[in-house]
């Protein structure tokens, strides 16, 4: 596999805290790489780290083969790392278009409404008034818009319903990008994707303790 993104020996901490011990993980381009564990374990400083959020005490980040470490996050957003939050992912106080149009080219949303068709209907209405899916779909869409090289997600199919999220697990799926999650379970859709081959990277408390192929942590959960 040909790395698109990778943390090497990365250590993460949070004052007297430390949250990643030296961690290495990578995921390949096109395709998707779940993050899975518990609360606490470790996703989402994963996420922050490779969008540039967090910075490292030690260790790298590299982004198809160059050291971005010291890159801020702006400058990886300007050149393709889209990072989508489980939390404050909109903005509330604008309508749903205007948050489409800060992330649209030439004011298109049709991505947006070829993915969601439900926000068609809310377009005047304030994000900070949709439901927590709906807000989800609207990160979503912004990200899909900016037409990201690789896109950091936080549990994106948080508070949709089940129908919706088996849907944006399919649309991220089959994205022509380096599409990296942050899950406490792996998705259905996820596990055995017809075409493409799912990575999985298993955190502990701020370590990685299973790093392979879907499949192969499917199988190694059965008893």
């Amino acid at each position: 596999m040909t790395a698109e993104i990778e943390l090497r020996r990365a250590r993460v901490r949070y004052g007297p805290l430390e949250a990643l011990h030296g961690v290495d993980l990578a995921a390949a381009h096109p395709g998707a790489t779940v993050l899975l564990g518990r609360n606490g374990a470790g996703r989402t400083t994963v996420l922050r780290a490779l969008a540039g959020a967090v910075g490292l005490s030690e260790g790298q980040v590299l982004w198809r083969g160059r050291d971005v470490t010291r890159v801020p996050a702006h400058e990886r957003a300007a050149h393709g790392i889209r990072f989508v939050p489980d939390r404050q992912a909109v903005f509330g106080s604008l309508t749903v278009r205007q948050n489409l149009e800060l992330a649209a080219r030439h004011e298109d949303f049709t991505a947006a409404f070829d993915a969601y068709p439900e926000l068609r209907p809310l377009l005047g209405r304030r994000a900070a008034t949709l439901s927590g899916g709906e807000q989800r779909m609207l990160a979503l869409s912004g990200a899909l818009l900016a037409h990201p090289r690789v896109l950091l997600l936080d549990e994106p199919a948080q508070g949709m319903s089940p129908t919706v999220a088996a849907r944006t697990y399919e649309l991220l799926g089959a994205l022509d990008a380096t599409v990296i999650t942050a899950e406490q379970r792996l998705p259905p859709t996820l596990r055995a994707p017809a075409a493409r081959t799912v990575l999985v990277h298993e955190l502990r408390r701020g370590s990685v303790t299973f790093s392979g192929e879907a499949t192969e942590w499917s199988t190694a959960q059965r008893p």
